[in-house]
């Protein structure tokens, strides 16, 4: 039902997935005892045919691991069955249940962050275009929800780049080094396959493709954690780019607006037109910035998701009762609304309308108000900084009620015009500080510098 807006992208972390990669787990192992040589020619292809999800009954397994406390039993079971002979007694030769879902856990990491690094791939690459493209189109500043000075959305679209960059930094630091295999046997000494144990963990880590540990972690629970952390700092970028969006898009400021996006149909259940993006059930006005918002829907599941993943890293000695279990829902959960968020960002970042004349708009209708940081420092030199401050505060204060511009206040003041031109301080000399594309700071220099360290690979 909801899997539209939370399942959305290449990466589908649902049940199927989990029983495939504890199927690729089990079919990885009997590959390595293969060539260990410790099971016969032709094991591990004959498992590795049989371990396909499609022939498999989820909802079986679901009730056969109430009987063991997870699913892994159950799952040897039937695939040792589904193999048959000799190759069918080699399956889970060694392993514990644990061995088994972790390094299926670590698997699904890996298709979950490739697929969302390919997301947010595209989003920095939109995001980029924005901060090249707006690089001198000058907007309003919000601080505390409240106008502040001039900005510019150039600068905007690179904070918002600066922080993909980042996120995508992190989910390749532990794609390519925190991705183990997890293979100890029952209490971590793989005493069932003496001698050859360690040989078999480092043969089960290269046929998988994950990383060969000294030592098993099953207790040790690091690694889920910086795989749910990478995950939710995912989250976090999109979810402060999203949040943006949806306050620039209100209709009283329209500064920005989602594009069409993906088709959703080619028609409704009753054969009328297709569904429109960001319409309402009620209000057929509505135009919603559904992308934005189904971000944020991700992105506000992934702290409660990654504190249950750190709760759950107290583990007791060999093998935990209980905190084991309690990651397996949100690990898969964090990866799949990372993964669904990054899917959303990036269509939201290329499909977004910017309205250059509507900044342009509302900042001249603030009235001059976010420049009087700049007068007040322009009358200063005149009649001192404390005086200039309350000044300036004052005139702002009359112009917010009564809608006069800061200018026409400031120049209406007979006391100021004097200590003005005792100062050398003219009329045009006001309206130029009153000029927003005159107080802008370094925000194009920190667009640049933002652009070059993406162009360059380089996160900070």
């Amino acid at each position: 039902m909801f899997g539209g807006v939370f399942a959305r992208g290449s990466a589908i972390i649902d049940d199927r997935a989990w029983l495939q990669a504890m199927l690729d787990a089990e079919a990885g192992l009997a590959r390595a005892l293969e060539r260990a040589g410790l099971a016969p020619a032709g094991t591990g292809g004959a498992v590795t045919r049989a371990a396909r999800a499609a022939d498999f009954d989820i909802a079986e397994l679901g009730e056969l691991s109430a009987l063991t406390g997870n699913p892994v039993p159950g799952l040897a079971r039937a695939l040792a069955r589904q193999v048959g002979g000799q190759p069918g007694r080699v399956v889970h030769r060694g392993a514990t249940s644990q061995d088994i879902l972790d390094t299926a856990a670590m698997l699904l990491a890996a298709v979950a962050i490739d697929a969302t690094r390919a997301d947010l791939t595209a989003a920095a690459a939109a995001a980029a275009e924005l901060a090249r493209e707006h690089r001198p189109t000058p907007m309003i500043g919000r601080t505390l929800l409240q106008q502040a000075v001039p900005v510019t959305f150039g600068a905007v679209a690179a904070g918002w780049l600066a922080g993909l960059d980042a996120a995508i930094s992190g989910l390749t630091l532990v794609r390519d080094t925190r991705l183990a295999v997890q293979f100890g046997g029952p209490a971590g000494t793989l005493a069932s396959l003496g001698p050859d144990g360690i040989r078999v963990k480092a043969m089960l880590a290269d046929e998988l493709g994950l990383a060969d540990p000294p030592l098993p972690w099953h207790t040790e629970r690091l690694r889920i954690i910086d795989v749910g952390a990478a995950s939710a700092r995912v989250t976090a970028a999109l979810s402060k780019i999203a949040r943006d969006v949806t306050l620039l898009a209100q209709t009283e400021v329209a500064e920005v607006a989602e594009g069409a996006g993906t088709d959703t149909g080619s028609g409704s259940p009753d054969g009328g037109a297709a569904p429109r993006r960001g319409g309402s059930s009620a209000m057929p006005n509505k135009v919603n910035p559904v992308a934005a918002v189904a971000v944020l829907g991700c992105a506000k599941q992934a702290p409660g998701l990654l504190a249950t993943l750190v709760a759950a890293a107290e583990q007791e000695h060999q093998r935990a009762a209980g905190a084991w279990h309690a990651e397996w829902q949100p690990y898969g959960q964090l990866l799949q609304v990372a993964a669904s968020a990054a899917s959303w960002g990036a269509e939201l970042l290329a499909n977004l309308e910017v309205d250059t004349g509507k900044m342009a708009a509302n900042l001249s209708a603030a009235g001059g108000l976010p420049l009087a940081e700049r007068v007040s420092a322009l009358l200063r030199t005149a009649i001192g900084g404390p005086e200039a401050h309350d000044l300036v505060a004052t005139a702002a204060a009359k112009a917010a009620t009564s809608g006069v511009p800061l200018r026409d206040i400031l120049l209406a003041d007979p006391d100021l015009e004097e200590k003005l031109t005792r100062a050398g301080i003219t009329q045009a000399d006001i309206e130029q500080a009153l000029d927003p594309a005159g107080y802008l700071g370094a925000a194009a220099d920190f667009t640049d510098a933002a652009l070059a360290a993406h162009e360059g690979g380089i996160s900070w």
